[in-house]
């Protein structure tokens, strides 16, 4: 995905989410609530994790070129993101060849 100028911009563009190495395909952005404008869902194994952000963490990540990710940190803690934009099926018919019942 090309980067965009804040990650705020890239959320409201992206499909899906990579954080700290897994992927989130559940994540929201709620603008009327800027004490948790980005809430992110994984399942890590049979683990939920969750994480919540505020509009000011949103608002002061720092992008990092060579990794393609948004740095938010939160305290002591940093957390990488990575947007990235989901594959979609073509609907054109495509020709599949006779296996011959393999």
């Amino acid at each position: 995905m090309s980067q965009a100028d804040t990650l705020l911009t890239a959320l409201t563009s992206t499909d899906m989410l990579e954080i700290d190495g897994l992927y989130a395909w559940h994540f929201e952005l709620h603008g009327d609530h800027p004490e948790h404008l980005l809430s992110i869902e994984v399942m890590d194994g049979s683990t939920r994790r969750e994480w919540r952000f505020t509009r000011a963490t949103v608002e002061t990540a720092r992008y990092e070129a060579a990794s393609d990710t948004w740095i938010l940190t939160v305290g002591d803690a940093s957390h990488r993101i990575k947007c990235l934009d989901a594959l979609v099926a073509s609907s054109d018919e495509v020709d599949v060849e006779d296996d011959g019942g393999l």
